[in-house]
């Protein structure tokens, strides 16, 4: 069997691994890309990050028509849902997106292979990838990177049926409106396909273990974000666990377990979003001896592994499963390899809930200083006061800056409100080049902008807040 030669071999073209591939051949490698999906862009783009996010939208503009137009003097007569027309909407928005990855690859000149991947016994210093496809191949080269993502979790006594009880995958496709939706997990995911489903006419129903949402992030949004969702009439049961779930006289029925005892909720679909696991399956890591740390693969500061010449980036490797964490390490990868002195900034990665109102966050929470003893000071800021947040209708939540209480250094910024995912940029910005709240104070924001609510949490930090 032959083999094609290349610089560098990518396993998967996630956002990781499409991003490490366009780079490396800028940089003038000769770029294979290995995926067994028959189009580019991973779990992000075809059934993750772009399916979901065209659903929040439009589910978010139905909502508003159905809803909140009257308020601005638009008279509709009660909007219809075509959701055949939505679901075809959004599979457009991904085949674009993904057919440009497929024109950017062609741009660079990266050779793409359709198929499995398994690492097999190098030779010569040199790394071999068997490629399964409608044939079977095997590609080399002298450095690889392994860039697969990650899966839904499953739960053992919620096996997925890919009908009832479904992942993230399936809640994106459903072909009718559930009746009932129970969402198992109060995360990100979650919440988000709760809302969509919410906003079209379902009942939602959300069981999470811990007594909060949103683990992790600053207690305040979280508790404002259950409030808000409360409020849109999303239903929780925090504190409990989903025991199991079986079907009645056509029905699912889930048994529902909390401090108060057990019960029983009738519903029509399961959405199971309880976390992510790193997809190593196949590759034939422990054949080669690549050290892993749990179920992720152990790298340094170069993204490599302990067998020279692969390397691991994205979900597969510590720290958040988020595609732009992702897209970050695979530039940064490939640069390395090629001797510049690049690095992620770990401490300023932005987390988004798109729910609506969005809820954004970087760098440290308020209980995270305080466990670690860090003295600091709080600047906050309602979006009510805000011009253009009146204009909007969007009034509901706030901005939140942690600084150093001494030098006034950025430590945190925490948003709940119209737009969070983006104005945490500008958190994000001013904490990479290790700015202050006074830096964010003393920069001139248009008006009106929702901008304008950073500032203000700024100038709050010394209770000199102009509009509150």
């Amino acid at each position: 069997m032959s083999e094609e030669t290349f610089d560098l071999i990518v396993i998967g073209a996630g956002p990781g691994g499409y991003v490490a591939a366009i780079r490396g051949a800028q940089l003038g490698m000769k770029v294979a890309v290995v995926e067994k999906r028959g189009s580019m862009g991973g779990v992000c783009l075809n059934e993750g990050c772009i399916p979901s996010k065209a659903l929040l939208d439009s589910s978010e503009l139905y909502h508003l028509a159905k809803d909140r137009f009257a308020v601005h003097g638009i008279e509709v007569q009660p909007p219809a849902l075509n959701l055949g027309q939505m679901m075809a909407r959004k599979e457009d928005v991904v085949k674009k997106l993904t057919d440009g990855i497929a024109f950017l690859f062609k741009k660079n000149k990266i050779v793409s292979f359709l198929g499995t991947a398994a690492m097999l016994s190098p030779e010569n210093g040199t790394h071999r990838v068997e490629v399964k496809g409608e044939e079977t191949r095997v590609v080399s080269a002298r450095k690889v990177i392994l860039a697969t993502g990650s899966e839904a979790v499953q739960v053992p006594t919620m096996p997925f049926d890919g009908d009832s009880v479904v992942s993230a995958r399936e809640a994106l496709s459903f072909p009718a409106v559930p009746e009932h939706l129970l969402v198992v997990g109060g995360g990100y995911i979650g919440l988000e396909l709760g809302s969509v489903w919410l906003r079209l006419g379902a009942k939602v129903t959300v069981v999470e273990l811990l007594p909060r949402l949103v683990a992790g992030s600053d207690g305040q949004v979280a508790e404002a974000l259950l409030r808000s969702l409360k409020k849109q009439g999303m239903t929780f049961m925090l504190g409990a666990k989903v025991a199991g779930v079986e079907k009645k006289e056509g029905k699912l029925v889930a048994r529902v377990e909390a401090e108060g005892g057990t019960q029983e909720i009738a519903c029509d679909k399961v959405l199971v979003a309880v976390g992510r696991r790193p997809l190593t399956a196949g590759l034939n890591l422990e054949g080669l001896g690549i050290a892993m740390d749990g179920s992720r693969i152990r790298v340094d500061a170069d993204y490599a592994t302990n067998v020279a010449g692969i390397y691991a980036i994205g979900d597969l490797i510590a720290g958040p499963m988020l595609a732009h964490k992702a897209m970050e390490e695979g530039a940064v990868c490939v640069e390395r390899m090629h001797g510049e002195p690049s690095q992620v900034d770990y401490g300023c990665i932005p987390g988004v809930c798109y729910t609506w109102p969005e809820a954004a966050s970087v760098g440290k929470t308020e209980e995270a200083l305080k466990e670690e003893g860090i003295a600091y000071k709080t600047g906050k800021f309602s979006f009510i006061a805000n011009g253009r947040a009146k204009c909007m209708d969007e009034t509901e939540g706030f901005v939140k800056l942690l600084t150093e209480a001494e030098g006034g250094r950025l430590l945190g910024v925490h948003i709940l409100g119209p737009r969070a995912s983006d104005m945490i940029a500008e958190a994000v910005t001013v904490m990479a080049f290790g700015g202050s709240g006074e830096d964010i104070a003393l920069t001139v924001h248009g008006h009106p902008t929702l901008s304008e609510v950073m500032k203000e949490a700024a100038l709050d930090l010394d209770k000199r807040a102009i509009h509150g």
